[in-house]
């Protein structure tokens, strides 16, 4: 799996999103008809450290993260709780290796808002994935229509 080939995995089969790329990663945005400025972010590939989110280690040769944001319970449903929302350039408190490859984990900074993510998927792992991918496109399509009120 490459970060390109998940791409075009949801731009070919998530209706009224579009690619859009800023801040050193690559994004997913829900966004019929470019109604909103971006649009809503389904997922992103972040391909590269930042200076606020070092802690997946992506400056590692060939080392890419996928993250998606799902809802809070079912985020707490696999992980078993919401942490606290890190203070700025730290990451949460989870028991964790946000290094690891190829392991849906919590993302390192955002799972407080329910963000999950996975480094260098396998096929099969990102087989299971597509499922989060899912529910974070119609969590996506939800905020759409509550931002476009």
């Amino acid at each position: 799996m490459t970060p390109n080939d998940i791409l075009s995995y949801c731009l070919s089969n998530l209706k009224d999103v579009v690619l859009v790329e800023s801040w050193g990663e690559r994004g997913i945005f829900y966004n019929p008809n470019g109604v909103l400025k971006r649009g809503v972010y389904v997922l992103t590939v972040k391909e590269k450290d930042g200076d606020n989110d070092k802690s997946s280690m992506l400056n590692r040769n060939n080392v890419y993260r996928v993250n998606v944001g799902l809802r809070k319970q079912t985020f707490i449903k696999i992980f078993g709780y919401i942490p606290e929302r890190p203070s700025a350039g730290k990451i949460v408190k989870m028991d964790y290796d946000f290094t690891a490859l190829d392991i849906i984990i919590p993302h390192p900074v955002y799972a407080w808002m329910g963000w999950v993510c996975v480094l260098n998927p396998s096929d099969k792992t990102f087989e299971a994935f597509k499922m989060m991918i899912q529910e974070s496109y119609d969590f996506a399509k939800e905020k759409f229509i509550k931002r476009k009120r």
